[in-house]
């Protein structure tokens, strides 16, 4: 028989798909899991419940063990969704109630494609999520390479980004990143193999033993877990460390309000002809004009206009790994 105790509050800690590590208030960890069917008003997601999430559940115990059902979720702040991996009508909420992401961008090993860096920032943007680029490897790098990151700076930069070259290997501008990580909740993302297990074990060595495992497998990273989670570092930081990403596929968005979400396009719309103006076929467009100027990227665009239509990042393979 279960013996209901009480009713708790906390933070979401981990996921495992059917059970979920919370942390209350006073520090202890329960493992809960979901009575029934839950589903949150107006979001389809394969995952009701995400890490970061602030909840209630009851307390119960059983053979001297206690668990616990959650019955409410807290509205969330902000949480970066994106496109179900197996189920196209249905989304994954990756985390919510975040501070800051940090967006981990290689050029090669693997190559970070810009269409794939313009979603991301859409969604983060669209919940007002404040994302900073890193260009990590940075030790690595040839003269050619190094340009090719100058350039994209200059591109995300100009719009309003902050980006900050690093090497988690050598600790080139770290310390930047904790000291910008104080008091926050920061989210990290990127490609597998971006060198983000790598990152967050410079960051706090005491993760060792979890990055350690994810970095010895294969180098394209291997299908483990499609789940965030969560930690609490020794320097008044918390940070939600994410599988690696291969796709990301932009939800929850209509045609006319895209535009919005990318700033450059944003700040030139009140030029346009039309207010209702996605920046395609119209006459006396704002943005094509300075798109034929070179006062906004080529890239950006592209990514707009691909992001307008429905499509798909080109090489489809919008699935999670581990790196």
């Amino acid at each position: 028989m279960f013996e209901l105790i009480e009713v708790m509050t906390g933070t979401v800690y981990k996921s495992t798909g059917s059970w979920y590590t919370v942390k209350t208030q006073n520090g202890k960890f329960y493992e809960c899991r979901i009575k029934g069917r839950f589903r949150l008003q107006g979001i389809k997601s394969t995952n009701p419940i995400a890490v970061g999430d602030k909840v209630a559940f009851e307390l119960e115990t059983k053979n001297n063990t206690e668990t616990g059902v959650i019955n409410r979720i807290e509205e969330r702040k902000n949480y970066i969704v994106r496109k179900s991996v197996n189920l196209s009508k249905q989304t994954h909420i990756i985390a919510s109630n975040i501070d800051q992401v940090f967006l981990l961008v290689t050029i090669d090993n693997p190559p970070t494609f810009t269409n794939f860096i313009d979603r991301f920032l859409v969604t983060s943007k669209a919940y007002s999520i404040n994302t900073v680029l890193l260009f990590n490897k940075i030790d690595t790098y040839n003269e050619e390479t190094i340009l090719e990151v100058k350039y994209l700076e200059s591109i995300y930069t100009k719009i309003g980004y902050e980006c900050i070259e690093i090497s988690a290997i050598t600790g080139k501008n770290i310390d930047k990143v904790k000291a910008m990580m104080l008091g926050k909740v920061s989210m990290f993302a990127g490609h597998s193999g971006v060198g983000k297990s790598t990152l967050v074990n410079a960051i706090e060595p005491t993760l060792d033993l979890k990055t350690k495992a994810i970095s010895t497998q294969h180098s394209q990273g291997q299908h483990t877990t499609t789940f965030a989670e969560m930690f609490d570092l020794s320097f008044d930081a918390v940070i939600i460390d994410t599988p690696g990403i291969k796709g990301f596929g932009v939800v929850d968005m209509e045609k006319e309000e895209i535009g919005d979400y990318f700033p450059e396009f944003f700040k030139l719309k009140q030029d346009c002809k039309f207010n209702n103006c996605l920046h395609l076929k119209e006459p006396k467009c704002a943005v094509k004009d300075a798109l034929e100027n070179n006062e906004i990227s080529y890239s950006r665009y592209k990514s707009y206009v691909q992001i307008l239509d429905g499509e798909d990042e080109h090489y489809r393979t919008d699935n999670w790994d581990n790196e």
